[in-house]
């Protein structure tokens, strides 16, 4: 193998995993904010959590598509071994997504009373943002599980990502992006609906524990390969500071919703834990891009494709950042139900 087919597959699994943790961080509290939406009864804080995300929701899709453009384009085996697999909870994802994106526009202009009324697209918009949210955890947890393949082919069943290990992920992943939402709104809001939300962030805050505390202890025994991670010297050194720092930032965490003027603290230790969770399943899954068979240098495209969309993906990536940061600047700072964007 030569070094650029060896080392072009590393460069595309690293920028497609950024992707798809900044699609995590991005679009993971808007769809929180979504699951959270029904518990809030009150209307004037209802607006005030979606404009909290209106003027940034709809680009932080776009990270999301530049995951799947890498799939297709870079790891060809891949897409067509995982989509197979997985098209219904991608499938349900979609709709999800679309229904949400609807009723979010829909809500400010619908009347208070109706058949369409701003009730309805409340929980259409709650019910969209919660299942894309568990069809995600569902999506993630079936690869992890691992796929069923043979000579690179799809042989398994539509419905194997219907069991217990993936069903588990799509709640975890669920609380997890209702967390963010609720941090989020502590740093974002103000008065009684920060104060509710420093309150149900604590609840979620456990919750996340628990549930991350039984993935860990789940996922080494779906596999070998990934119980060696575990168990065996010293491959043990690269997952063991995972849980300590999961801890260390709980801790920190707590410590911060007591603290009344600490609004954005909650919020980045809410992302450190997904950081830490996303990086230690990238550690017992690696080097498989499809476990438990295909690697990245199995799944990848020739080096003269791979070269050719780097370079697009030098140029675009950039932009794409530079945008998204400067729209998050110039919408900083707390939102009150008095603002407005639509």
């Amino acid at each position: 193998m030569s070094n650029a087919a060896y080392w072009l597959p590393i460069v595309w699994a690293v920028l497609s995993a950024l992707a798809i943790f900044l699609y995590i961080c991005l679009d993971g509290f808007d769809l929180g904010i979504g699951i959270l939406f029904l518990g809030e009864k009150d209307q004037g804080h209802r607006n005030t959590m979606v404009n909290t995300v209106a003027p940034v929701w709809d680009g932080n899709e776009t990270w999301m598509v530049f995951g799947g453009a890498a799939l297709y384009g870079v790891f060809p085996v891949a897409y067509g071994t995982i989509l197979p697999a997985l098209y219904l909870p991608v499938l349900f994802m979609l709709l999800a997504l679309i229904l949400r994106g609807v009723a979010f526009e829909f809500r400010f202009k619908a009347e208070v009373h109706g058949l369409l009324n701003r009730s309805f697209w409340d929980t259409a918009f709650c019910f969209g943002s919660l299942v894309a949210a568990m069809a995600q955890g569902i999506i993630l947890g079936a690869l992890i599980m691992g796929i069923k393949v043979q000579n690179h082919t799809f042989v398994g069943s539509s419905w194997d990502w219907f069991a217990s290990f993936p069903l588990f992920c799509g709640v975890a992943v669920a609380f997890g992006y209702a967390l963010l939402g609720a941090t989020w709104l502590i740093w974002r809001t103000e008065s009684d609906l920060q104060t509710t939300m420093r309150r149900l962030a604590g609840i979620l805050g456990i919750s996340m524990l628990v549930l991350i505390a039984i993935v860990s202890f789940w996922t080494p025994y779906l596999h070998a390969t990934y119980m060696q991670k575990w168990t065996v010297w010293p491959r043990i050194l690269f997952v063991a500071p995972v849980p300590i720092a999961v801890i260390a930032v709980a801790a920190t965490f707590f410590l911060s919703l007591r603290g009344k003027h600490a609004k954005l603290t909650p919020f980045l230790c809410a992302l450190a834990w997904f950081f830490l969770c996303f990086s230690g399943l990238g550690i017992n899954i690696w080097p498989y891009i499809v476990p438990p068979t295909i690697t990245i240098w199995d799944a990848s495209a020739p080096p003269t494709s791979q070269i050719f969309l780097l370079v697009g993906a030098a140029i675009l990536l950039p932009i794409i950042m530079s945008y998204t940061a400067y729209s998050y600047y110039i919408f900083r700072g707390t939102v009150t139900a008095d603002q407005h964007y639509h």
